[in-house]
């Protein structure tokens, strides 16, 4: 049983409470009384718009449900449909054009273009992690992962391959040729590096001199000039750190001396709290939000074991050089943070309000994570986060301009109750429902004072694309969705409305996670898309694949390419309605039963994490054995997509359940080697096993295909079970 405290009408669960008096609200400067009177007025007032935007979204995909049903078996007709979706509303009038007000931003949200991490916020370990992400060593990258060749004579082995390393430092000598050419010859001939009168020479094998092609590239060193232990170049606005060290393994046998190359790689990162975390209590959000005021106030640390000894991470200091002229140079240290809060759907009973409801949580959230960030804004932290003074929040999961104009009235009334500056809390636009692709442009102009991002993301967008269209048809397999019609006007209309609408060294356009963390090589052919398509942020999965994925920055000048797309028009809304499915399903029962296999491994591999571990983010493996990261996204548009052939006849239920069992075999096995995983098999009767069916057999009940409802559900009666029958208790079912 939870216990409560009263304060001001609202019932706050006394875990919850005694993290706020005591470590939350201290030093920001702000009274407790202030605090508990002015949370219950704003949360009792918007709980009731938010509760009223839920139910129009129900309404909404009602009365697209009806038209699907009265026009099935007729050809589809576009210009029936679009005037069907503006006549309910869904699809809104377009105002004029207009640019975007935002201000006080820090630089990594609107000047620098480079990767972003998104990290679950339950994690001090791996939030840490992306914290000191900012810079990557290129070497350890290259050396550790796929992105150099494993075959024959390269493979890493347990000892360290020189042949290998041989390659690593061959691939990094040509990338500084690309980025920071000499005026003549290669850094493969250096000797030796040093600073006099404020410029770099670079001491070449044939006995000559070299200098930088553009000498203002050269930003920054460390140690004597005439001997320096590191020196810092530029290019495309990020930084390359070169480091000496002649005594090293590396740099002893290397002609240069130079024993790494770091990069800067994570420029921001998302401490998430939603989709990538399993917090469904006030125990749980207690902890997020305790990891968050550790972010803040510089003072997070994670104990852990490397090397057989324990050592405690904690968050990097800042960096300082030595600037050509002789000052001094400080470069940030750490990732700049956001937070994604939870959405409009979600409710908690870690607070209840005047009328016994439980709060809206993406309500609760915004309120206690902008109050941890005061910690930041007032200066008493150890390290700086923003430095232009802003408290970064994004928001997922919004449908329509509506619901922006209500995060924007939730930041508001939240600034006034911090007493902070209008606009302080800026907002990030996650563009992944269908009612807010088709309203972009109005959803950000309902923002355009303090938003700094959007992005789009293949899974909840396809999600969403199934639910809303559950009824027009059969839906195209998985992996077809990303060259279905739909998908290329989202991805391109995106980028093209955010011009438009002065994101342009204003704020951040992003795109989606690569989602195979082991698949370095393919990372680097494929994402390099991202830039090249205008994007000056996208997501990547780990710190290894922020500091690959930066490579692609310095090879495209996204400052430059985002110049030449502003002319380039949005897709048409009729190419972002067009419907992914199929007339006539010609599958065989092969290709159905693969597609069925696939999204039931990620679904169970997925989900027994989820509700056993309480882990809201999993490498899982796939159907080959290939890791996969797994959050809420992945589960919806799996659970969604079979749902849909359910509804269609593609498959049957008996088909899906045999699926079902065979993969949780499978499962299982790849699970073998976690000591806290519980078998699914050969009982088939736990609460996992249970849920990850209800997901399917249930998903078109669930409020636009999310997951979130039935998981939280879960995820608390194995809590129950687990304190009332030990750790390893189990529930069966009938």
């Amino acid at each position: 049983m939870t216990n409560y405290v009263s304060k001001y009408g609202l019932r706050v669960a006394s875990v919850l409470f005694d993290f706020i008096e005591r470590e939350a609200l201290p030093d920001t400067g702000i009274s407790h009384d202030e605090f508990w009177g002015g949370f219950s007025a704003l949360a009792n007032e918007l709980a009731v718009k938010n509760r009223d935007l839920i139910v129009e979204r129900d309404l909404l995909q009602s009365l697209i449900d009806d038209w699907h049903r009265a026009h099935r078996g007729d050809a589809f007709n576009k210009d029936e449909y679009e005037k069907f979706l503006r006549k309910i509303g869904y699809l809104l009038p377009e105002g004029g054009n207009f640019s975007i007000q935002t201000t006080g931003t820090d630089p990594e949200i609107s000047q620098l273009s480079g990767p972003q991490l998104v990290v679950p916020l339950t994690n001090a370990r791996f939030a840490l992690n992306a914290v000191n992400a900012r810079w990557g060593s290129l070497y350890d990258a290259l050396y550790g992962t796929d992105a150099i060749s494993q075959d024959g004579d390269l493979a890493p082995g347990d000892a360290y391959n020189s042949r290998r390393g041989e390659e690593v430092i061959a691939f990094v000598r040509d990338f500084l040729d690309r980025a920071v050419p000499l005026a003549s010859g290669s850094y493969r001939e250096a000797t030796g590096f040093a600073v006099a009168d404020g410029a770099l020479f670079i001491a070449l094998m044939d006995g000559s001199r070299g200098v930088l092609a553009a000498p203002e590239q050269f930003v920054g060193y460390d140690g004597d000039p005439s001997a320096p232990s590191s020196v810092l170049l530029a290019h495309n606005r990020l930084h390359i750190e070169v480091v000496f060290d002649r005594t090293s393994p590396i740099g002893k046998g290397d002609r240069a001396g130079i024993c790494d190359v770091k990069i800067e790689a994570a420029l921001t990162t998302i401490m998430d709290c939603e989709d990538a975390v399993a917090a469904v209590d006030a125990d749980d959000k207690t902890a997020v939000y305790r990891n968050w005021l550790g972010l803040m106030k510089g003072t997070l640390t994670a104990a852990l074991e490397k090397n057989g000894r324990q050592i405690t991470r904690t968050m990097q200091k800042d960096r300082e050089f030595i600037a050509p002229d002789g000052q001094k140079l400080v470069m940030p240290g750490r990732s700049l943070l956001l937070v994604r809060n939870v959405g409009h759907l979600m409710t908690s009973d870690a607070v209840l309000l005047d009328d016994g409801s439980e709060i809206p949580e993406g309500i609760l959230d915004c309120v206690v994570t902008s109050l941890i960030a005061l910690h930041d804004l007032n200066g008493d932290a150890e390290f700086s986060n923003s430095r232009a003074g802003s408290i970064y929040i994004v928001k997922p999961k919004m449908h329509g301009p509506a619901e922006v104009a209500f995060a924007n009235y939730l930041f508001e009334r939240t600034e006034d109750l911090l007493g902070l500056v209008r606009n302080t809390i800026k907002l990030g636009l996650m563009d992944e429902e269908r009612r807010t692709s088709v309203n972009l442009k109005e959803c950000i102009r309902a923002a355009k004072s303090r938003i700094v991002f959007i992005n789009t993301g293949f899974l909840d967008r396809t999600g969403d694309e199934i639910h809303t269209s559950m009824h027009a048809g059969p839906m195209l397999r998985k992996e077809q969705m990303k060259s279905a019609e739909w998908f290329k006007a989202y991805e391109d209309r995106n980028v093209a409305i955010g011009l438009a609408c002065g994101f342009e060294a204003r704020a951040q356009i992003g795109k989606g996670m690569w989602a195979m963390p082991d698949r370095m090589a393919d990372m680097l052919k494929a994402k390099i898309a991202h830039p090249q398509a205008g994007a000056n942020t996208a997501w990547v999965p780990s710190p290894t694949a922020a500091t690959l994925h930066a490579l692609h920055y310095h090879q495209v000048d996204v400052v430059e390419r985002q110049k030449a797309l502003k002319s380039v028009p949005p897709a048409s809304v009729t190419a972002l309605l067009a419907l992914p499915v199929v007339g006539d399903p010609v599958w065989s029962e092969d290709e159905i039963r693969q597609e069925l296999e696939n999204n039931i491994q990620g679904i169970l591999g997925y989900v027994v994490r989820w509700i056993d571990q309480g882990v809201g983010c999993s490498k899982v493996p796939d159907i080959r054995n290939i890791g996969l990261m797994e959050d809420r996204a992945t589960l919806r548009i799996s659970s969604q997509h079979i749902a849909n052939w359910l509804l269609h006849g593609v498959t049957t239920k008996a088909e899906v359940l045999a699926a079902f069992s065979r993969v949780a075999h499978i499962v299982d096995q790849q699970n073998a080697g976690d000591r806290d995983y519980q078998p699914m098999a050969p009982g088939l009767d736990g609460i996992a096993f249970r849920i990850a069916c209800e997901l399917v057999f249930d998903g078109y009940e669930q409020p636009n295909g999310y997951t979130d409802l039935l998981l939280h559900r879960a995820r608390r009666e194995r809590k129950q079970a687990n304190s009332t029958h030990g750790r390893q208790g189990t529930l069966a079912f009938s």
